[in-house]
């Protein structure tokens, strides 16, 4: 099991210092505290070690139109899609936010074991089960790590998929590491870049250098296209809430790359894109961590796609980019309920 990284807590320190400080009541599994919340379901989920449960917030109600967003990480949370609701419900189309297993506002149990693709998977599915969701009306959306998941559930079940939106994720991590460091990486001034590759080669992912270097001229750049101290509070706060217990098991320390060890090394689903026929939405930000061209190779494997390139973006394109993102994404959503697509 590897070691609870102190990175994350860095990060959010950065963040709120500059920020003015709101509490945040933890939502559990108690149903009483989630009573007062309209639209707020825990939904139980059954693995391999037992029952647990997970936070759904449904927002709007639309017959044939009903989007389920899945964050990235993994273990982080539905808040980096906080502006959504600025956007979604005056188009009359309804979103569910979800918190997956091991997240702050579901269960977090301390099993290393369940930290796995196809758990998360048949999670996706129970908890498209309990909602209802099916081809007549069930979109999903996934952004980053929510993204390979995303192509996961669409290769196993789309026969359930109205739609498919694959937003800021490459379909190989080998690919996306190899465009982090001779791409990203050589964008910052060269004896930046090069005490952050010492640093990731000596595993020395603890010293608070790294994180003072990644601040400074990485996130700003191709994480959220902002100084960090303005970010929007929801963004921030899926940071603040990340279970590292999750995060570095599955995806390591690195920002360039996945760290070796972690189980999400050599994922690729290159091969199989073209098995994916439902109607797919491919979203890329010109600024992102992502490549964008590879995103948009993406959108042409599949037998049923369209490339969105946000070219103001970064990762986070619904925040730095939200001219583009969200008219293609709303658009794409209308398209295929109406039988545009």
């Amino acid at each position: 099991m590897f070691k609870i990284t102190c990175l994350f807590l860095a990060l959010a320190g950065f963040l709120f210092s500059c920020q003015p400080q709101t509490q945040t009541e933890e939502i559990t599994s108690d149903s009483t505290s989630l009573a007062v919340e309209e639209g707020v379901r825990m939904i139980p989920i059954q693995t391999p070690k037992g029952e647990f449960k997970v936070w759904t917030k449904r927002i709007g109600d639309n017959p044939t139109m009903k989007v389920l967003l899945l964050h990235g990480g993994p273990g982080m949370t539905h808040e980096q899609y906080g502006n959504f609701q600025d956007y979604f419900p005056q188009e009359n189309i309804e979103f569910i936010l979800y918190d997956q297993l091991g997240s702050y506002y579901s269960d977090q149990p301390d099993d290393s074991t369940l930290w796995t693709i196809e758990r998360f998977v048949d999670e996706v599915e129970q908890v498209r089960i309990a909602l209802g969701l099916n081809k007549d009306n069930f979109f999903l959306f996934g952004q980053s790590w929510g993204g390979m998941l995303a192509m996961e559930y669409a290769l196993k079940h789309q026969q359930n998929l109205k739609g498919l939106v694959i937003s800021n994720m490459m379909a190989s991590l080998d690919d996306y590491e190899k465009y982090a460091k001779e791409v990203l990486g050589p964008q910052m001034p060269e004896a930046v870049f090069a005490e952050l590759m010492e640093i990731e080669k000596n595993n020395d992912f603890e010293n608070p250098r790294y994180m003072e270097l990644l601040a400074e001229h990485h996130y700003p750049f191709h994480v959220l296209r902002k100084p960090m101290d303005e970010w929007p509070e929801s963004p921030a706060k899926t940071i603040e809430h990340v279970n590292p217990n999750v995060y570095v098991y599955m995806q390591g320390y690195s920002e360039f790359g996945i760290t070796p060890g972690a189980t999400l090394k050599g994922w690729n689903v290159k091969p199989n894109l073209k098995n994916i026929t439902v109607p797919t939405l491919v979203i890329g930000s010109t600024h992102d961590t992502m490549d964008p061209k590879h995103m948009e190779w993406i959108s042409k494997e599949v037998k049923n796609g369209r490339f969105l390139l946000c070219p103001n973006g970064s990762h986070f394109s619904q925040y730095d980019d939200p001219e583009h993102f969200f008219p293609g994404l709303i658009g794409f959503v209308k398209d295929v309920d109406s039988g545009k697509f």
